[in-house]
This record gives structure tokens, C-alpha cells and sequence, in this order.
């Protein structure tokens, strides 16, 4: 470990600034986690209710929507994080790195 990895580990904003994306990604994942075991429990357990055609004159299956919503929901997560990190971690890493450097 050199010195400035040893600088970095010892400021408590650095610990902070761990805390708190750990967190985060844990809450996400847990959200993202959810979602994706009730579509697959549904799947298992229900898949005449995601096989029903949307309307009578409809091809398209209940299933293909909600599927496509998933990837909409990823996308939305990724989004969250991506603004949460640019507002909240990107000043502190910056402020971290503006007192390293001095």
C-alpha cells in the first residue's frame, strides 16, 4: 500500500463516503432483487394468468409487457444510482481528492 492509498483510507470522509455507497447498493439490489423474484415467482406459479392475451384480438401476452417493464425498471435503478452518485459521492470524492493533492 503506498502512502497515498494509506492517506485515502485514513480520512473518515473516505469511510464515509464507503458507508454510504455500500449502502445504497445494497438497498438497490435488494429492490432490484425483489422485482425480479416476484416476476419469476409468477412465472412458476401463475403462468396462465401471464399466458392471457392482453385483449381477445391481441396476440401479445400479459407476460411481454411486464417483461419489458423489467428492463424499463433497470434502466430507472441505474438512472437513480447514477444521480445519487453524482450528487451525493462525487462532491465528497472530489473534496477528498482537493485535500489530498494540496
Amino acid at each position: 500500500m503506498t502512502d497515498l492509498d494509506e492517506k485515502i483510507e485514513a480520512d473518515p470522509r473516505y469511510a464515509e463516503l464507503r458507508r454510504a455507497r455500500r449502502r445504497l447498493d445494497w438497498i438497490l439490489a435488494a429492490i432490484v432483487t425483489c422485482v425480479y423474484v416476484a416476476y419469476l415467482l409468477a412465472m412458476g406459479l401463475a403462468p396462465d394468468w401471464l399466458g392471457q392475451r392482453i385483449s381477445p384480438d391481441k396476440v401479445t401476452s400479459i407476460g411481454i409487457p411486464i417483461g419489458a417493464g423489467l428492463l424499463v425498471f433497470a434502466f430507472i435503478i441505474t438512472g437513480i444510482y447514477t444521480w445519487w452518485a453524482n450528487r451525493r459521492f462525487d462532491p465528497l470524492i472530489e473534496a477528498i481528492k482537493r485535500d489530498l493533492y494540496k
